[in-house]
C-alpha cells in the first residue's frame, strides 16, 4: 500500500483489479477523500490506498523510462540527458547515488518507480515519463 500524500498525477504505479495486477497511471488524487484516480490501460477508475502497489526499480523500469545503460569502473550508470543514476553493484538497487547537476543524493534503501519520478521532478523540474 503506498500512501496517497506520496503520489502525484503521472506516477506509474500496480492497481489490484479484481485480483489481476495493472500497471497505471496516476491521473488525479483526492485527498480530501483519500481516493487515486489511476489509468489501467483501460479506463480510469479511482482506488484505494490499498488497491495500488508500487513498482520496484528495476533495470527494466529504467530502460521503459527512457534511461541509457553504461557500464563503468564504478558500477553501472544510467544516465537520462544529464540527470544521473550510479549502482555500485549491478542488479543492486538498494544503494543508488542519484544527481542532476550540483544536486547529489545517496540512498540505502531500495525506491520505487514512482519515487523516482517524484524525485526527478524535484531536481530537474520535468516529469519523468514512460517512452
Amino acid at each position: 500500500m503506498i500512501k496517497i500524500s506520496d503520489l502525484k498525477a503521472g506516477d506509474i504505479v500496480m492497481v489490484m483489479e479484481e485480483g489481476v495486477e495493472r500497471e497505471g497511471v496516476v491521473t488525479d488524487v483526492q485527498h480530501d477523500q483519500n481516493l487515486v484516480c489511476v489509468d489501467n490501460g483501460v479506463q480510469e477508475f479511482w482506488y484505494s490506498p490499498a488497491e495500488i502497489l508500487s513498482i520496484p526499480l528495476t533495470e527494466e523500469q529504467l530502460l521503459k523510462l527512457g534511461f541509457q545503460r553504461q557500464d563503468t569502473e564504478n558500477g553501472v550508470k544510467y544516465l537520462k540527458g544529464p540527470f544521473r543514476l550510479l549502482l555500485t553493484e549491478d542488479g543492486n538497487f538498494s544503494n543508488i547515488e542519484m544527481w542532476y547537476r550540483e544536486d547529489r543524493r545517496h540512498f540505502h534503501t531500495p525506491i520505487t518507480v514512482h519515487e523516482l519520478q517524484n524525485r526527478y521532478m524535484d531536481m530537474t523540474k520535468v516529469p519523468l515519463e514512460r517512452l
